[in-house]
């Protein structure tokens, strides 16, 4: 089987000096590979580690990994990988009614969690296997010899990760080895991210964000991660400034480094020197985009995926960083807009929204015992419907609007998309934050609903005084015709707001 971490596997063989996947020499086996506090293992630890624990998976079929932010999560995928079994990562955040039903979907023969982690009871009757990290004690997987061959191509499962349905209980997308492969050396291409590179993040691992880009995507390069654990603006300027190049956010995590940094010089500095600053999982808003270019000199870059694609498109390190768009799309990925009835958009004009639709090597195979489901992602000539809404510049910049069932308002004859009402809104001094929806009208059909936490709660920006700046700043038929203030958004773990949570009136 092709290997997806040939760092590793160069310091299993050779035991003297590592090769990146793009071929260059970037040094000897002490090199780190991962770092989570004041916890890490160097690519020789690892491969020991990693594979010691991947002689006890092998001839399984799939095995559930208690997905703390913690470098035992990181140890434990990377040995499922090695082992050729699939990984299924949990939330630990699930409550016992989801743990439930991804157990009984996806039959685990056997949990990986931490040493002490104490587990819920959905998982107490599943056999449990600690993860062990000291090196010395798996010295060189000496005592069980080299792996056995497992026959993984690189169709078979690689990961079975759950996406948080909008109705019914999740479903889990089947990735295969191939399109680890293919979004991470698209990514690699678009980055120009290399084995000297050293990636901070402070993202959850139960997901494809955290996971697949910020630990398998540096190990598959042959560079380092740190992981911060919690998200932190002082672990943030701690690790650029001690040789981080890259950090991996998503809006909320910039949001918050974009208000701290008017009073912290260090972290200004700290972010001007990084090469690289990559927001995902959600449209960062064009407001807070500006306040960091400002404030560090650096634009962020934007990339667009979600869990059965991995990663779509992104704007490259050396393309044009446009804020409020995800960039072209990555190299091997097809992309379409659509209208209503499936037609094609034939012109990219900046202006006229449509469905994204996308192939190629990044797709999932399908959702794990559900072919009904799968077969209705997918277009008769296997395009996947994505659900998510766009219109395209004419030189092929993406520009995201909002999902397809949440954030397009068909109001006065119009296709409006959410998002750039919401990047007006947040341009206003008097809101801290927002949200649109659409609710039923009688004349429009919808009309635009602004959900916004004032900055100042005792004053917040009345109706009329927020509908002329949307007016003035976008076009009048875009304005909103109901404002409700709120203290805080509803927002998932990942930052998302959760626009089913706002309720109507």
């Amino acid at each position: 089987m092709s290997s997806l971490f040939p760092a590793l596997t160069e310091a299993l063989t050779e035991g003297l000096t590592l090769v990146s996947a793009d071929d260059s020499a970037h040094g000897p086996v002490d090199r780190p590979a991962l770092r989570f506090g004041d916890r890490s293992l160097t690519y020789a630890e690892l491969a020991a580690v990693a594979d010691a624990l991947a002689h006890r998976l092998t001839g399984h079929s799939r095995v559930a990994v208690w997905a703390t932010s913690e470098l035992e999560t990181a140890v434990a995928v990377v040995a499922a990988l090695r082992a050729g079994v699939a990984a299924v990562p949990l939330n630990p955040k699930s409550g016992e009614k989801e743990l439930g039903h991804i157990l009984t979907d996806s039959e685990p023969a056997l949990v990986l969690a931490a040493p002490g982690d104490e587990l819920p009871a959905a998982l107490r009757d599943l056999p449990r296997v600690d993860v062990g990290i000291d090196p010395g004690a798996d010295a060189g997987v000496a005592a069980g010899g080299p792996l056995p061959d497992t026959d993984a191509s690189d169709e078979d499962p690689a990961l079975v990760v759950y996406t948080s349905g909008t109705t019914g209980p999740p479903k889990g997308a089947v990735i295969p080895r191939r399109a680890i492969a293919a979004t991470l050396d698209a990514l690699a291409d678009a980055w120009q991210w290399t084995g000297a590179d050293v990636l901070v993040h402070g993202l959850p691992l139960f997901h494809v964000h955290g996971l697949v880009l910020g630990i398998l995507g540096p190990l598959r390069r042959g560079g380092s991660v740190r992981h911060l654990g919690r998200f932190t603006t002082e672990g943030v300027t701690r690790e650029l400034t001690d040789g981080a190049t890259m950090l991996f956010g998503v809006p909320t995590m910039y949001h918050r480094i974009a208000e701290a940094l008017p009073d912290d010089p260090a972290l200004a500095k700290a972010l001007s020197r990084a090469r690289l600053l990559v927001s995902g999982s959600a449209a960062l808003p064009v407001h807070d985009h500006e306040r960091i270019t400002t404030a560090t000199g650096q634009r962020v870059v934007e990339r667009y995926g979600m869990t059965e694609t991995l990663m779509n498109t992104g704007v490259r390190a050396d393309g044009e960083a446009r804020a409020g768009t995800v960039g072209v799309p990555l190299p091997g990925v097809e992309l379409r807009l659509v209208e209503d009835d499936g037609s094609p958009i034939a012109s990219y004009d900046g202006e006229t929204v449509g469905e994204i639709q996308v192939r190629g090597p990044n797709l999932f195979t399908g959702y794990l015992n559900r072919p009904d489901a799968t077969a209705a992602a997918f277009t008769s000539d296997g395009w996947f419907r994505t659900g998510d809404m766009a219109v395209r510049d004419p030189d092929g910049y993406v520009r995201i609007v909002g999902r397809k069932a949440t954030d397009l308002i068909k109001s006065g004859g119009y296709k409006i998309g959410a998002g750039e009402i919401e990047n007006a809104l947040l341009e206003h001094p008097g809101v801290r934050e927002a949200a649109v929806t659409g609710e039923p009208d009688p004349d429009l059909g919808e009309r635009i609903v602004a959900w916004v936490v004032p900055a100042d709660p005792q004053s917040p920006p009345a109706l009329e005084e927020l509908a002329d700046h949307v007016a003035r700043r976008l076009a009048p038929h875009k304005r909103p015709r109901v404002v409700h203030h709120l203290d805080a958004l509803p927002r998932n773990d990942m930052g998302k707001i959760m626009k089913r949570a706002l309720g109507h009136g």
